[in-house]
Order: structure tokens, then sequence, then C-alpha cells
């Protein structure tokens, strides 16, 4: 199966961004400056060629940096419960971590059985909706990667499991997007990297 459109301009766009490889702790690192001067951080497992973090740094419109804002992964900077500003350690906690065939999210302490959360696609295809029966908590978010790719959502490509305080909500990857990481993980695997190198990817 080929690419559609949309998919194919982002790989072009990708192939066009002036990169970075770096090879460091069992990771591909992939620095990536646009043209329009937004950055792209992503990391890979080196066996796995699974997408561990991607990370953007947009530009303001007075030309100053931006913090990190995760896309996949989260930050590994702790947070500081002495901080009075600090969120709560008890608060749900959502982060993303894929497969290989599956987009995946994981929101951690909630503790309630699996029948009280209602996750669906929205009306417009574009975004999936969390929320308890119990109103205790309410959460909605976008799959960029369908979005760039111009790919609607389709409820039977979505489940959910609950274990150990943790809701796991899992979308199936569809063809086209399996297409494209596949492209892409066989690019970067024969691009040179730098084992010794620095790439600019450090939260801000």
């Amino acid at each position: 199966m080929s690419l559609n459109k949309a998919a194919s301009e982002w790989f072009s766009k990708l192939k066009a961004a002036k990169k970075t490889f770096l090879i460091q702790d069992e990771r591909r690192k992939i620095h990536f400056l646009f043209s329009d001067g937004t950055e792209m951080c992503e990391e890979y497992d080196l066996e796995s060629g699974l997408l561990l973090v991607r990370k953007w740094h947009q530009r303001s419109d007075l030309g100053r940096s931006d913090k990190w804002e995760y896309e996949v992964g989260q930050s590994a900077a702790p947070r500081a419960p002495t901080d009075l500003l600090s969120e709560s350690l008890s608060n749900p906690l959502f982060g993303r971590k894929d497969t290989a065939a599956d987009f995946q999210w994981r929101i951690r302490n909630l503790p309630y059985p699996i029948d009280n959360y209602l996750v669906t696609v929205d009306d417009d295809s574009a975004g999936i909706t969390v929320r308890t029966v119990n109103k205790k908590y309410y959460k909605k978010f976008t799959i960029p990667d369908m979005q760039r790719c111009q790919l609607p959502l389709e409820r039977k490509s979505l489940s959910i499991a609950h274990a150990s305080n943790t809701l796991i909500i899992t979308y199936k990857k569809p063809s086209v997007i399996l297409q494209l990481e596949s492209t892409l993980n066989e690019a970067y695997s024969k691009a040179r990297a730098s084992k010794d190198g620095d790439v600019d990817c450090t939260p801000s």
C-alpha cells in the first residue's frame, strides 16, 4: 500500500529538515530543524526500533525558545514535591508510549474499575475523549500522527484495559502509519550517527 498525499508530504518535510543524528544510551536520537525554525527531537530504541520520545520546540513571536512539548514519552526531569506550586503526586498522569502495532496511552493514578470509564472517538473523528461515570476524570486528546496523515479515527480500532490503578488506551495503527514508520526507520537506520557528539534535545 502506498502513502496517501498527506503522509507523503510529511515524509518530504522530514526529509527536507536539517537533521543531526546521535547514538547514545542505546538510543538513536534525531534532532530536526525545520525551515520555519520549529525543532523536533525523536529517540528510538536501537534494538527494537520503537519510538520512545518525540518532542517539539516552537519559536515564539519574539524569537525566544519555549519549553519542549512532549508528544510521545515524558520528561525525565522529576517533579519537585516540595514546590508549593508543583502538581500533586497523586493526580492522574497522562502519557503516551507506543508499541510496534499500536498507539498507546497510560493514565496513572486512576483507581476506578474499568466499567467506570467511557472512552469514545469524537463525532468529528479527530479526537478521543476519556470520561468517568462518577465524573472524577475528563480528558480529551488527539493523535497527531493521524492528523498529519489526514486519517480519521475509527471506533473499531480503539480499546481499553485497566490494571494497577492505570487506564491503558490502545488505538491500532492503520496501514498508512505502519508503512510510514517502516520507511522512516529504514532511512534512519542507514544514516550516519556520531557516538560522541551532542544534540540540543535537552528539556529547557
